[in-house]
């Protein structure tokens, strides 16, 4: 899981904000859970605080230390911490918390059939997070600079992409944070319940 960003444009750590369930990271760790039961959460901005704040902990925090440079650090740092079993990767985001449950199953189900294959979300056309990359694929991700995700090795691989609702209701902003929190407070467990 990628949270390792300072937040600039929301003012102050997302990964803190509070859903009602606990954090926006604990729900992004429980999101991540439903493709993998191990979870690493490469941090920077943020921590140790999140790591203390959260409810929720994952397998592994993975401090990254040149985090400042952008997601391809976060992506090198993940990659990089793996062993030599993995055949893939899932790389999702913490701040995606309106993503639907039975999609991400679904993305962990077909990365596992086809562990070759990358999977990703699609974006209008474009590949994008959560997404799977084998291991075929870490080279390219490796050579990655800046603050670039693998959306154009993703492409230039022919990942297969799948709807996922819930991957446009990112959190950058507070005006973004509004509108996720008002959605999530419509659509949280208790509600789901209440509509059987």
């Amino acid at each position: 899981m990628l949270a390792a960003g300072a937040s600039r444009r929301m003012g102050r750590s997302k990964t803190l904000l509070e859903t009602g369930q606990g954090t926006l990271l604990d729900q992004a760790i429980r999101q991540a859970r439903l493709m993998s039961s191990r979870v690493t959460v490469a941090t920077g901005a943020g921590y140790p605080l999140m790591r203390f704040r959260g409810r929720v902990q994952p397998a592994c925090w993975l401090p990254v230390a040149d985090w400042r440079e952008g997601m391809a650090a976060s992506l090198r740092a993940g990659i990089a911490s793996l062993g030599a079993d993995a055949r893939g990767v899932f790389v999702v985001l913490a701040d995606q918390p309106l993503l639907e449950p039975a999609a991400l199953m679904a993305m962990g189900k077909a990365a596992r059939f086809m562990p070759d294959q990358p999977v990703a979300a699609d974006y209008g056309g474009w590949p994008g997070v959560p997404a799977w990359l084998p291991r075929w694929l870490w080279p390219d991700i490796l050579a990655l600079e800046g603050d670039r995700g693998a959306a154009s090795v993703l492409l230039a691989a022919g990942a297969t992409r799948v709807e996922i609702p819930g991957v446009a209701d990112d959190v950058d902003t507070p005006v973004d944070w509004a509108a996720v929190r008002l959605r999530l407070s419509r659509t949280g467990p208790t509600t789901r319940q209440c509509r059987r």
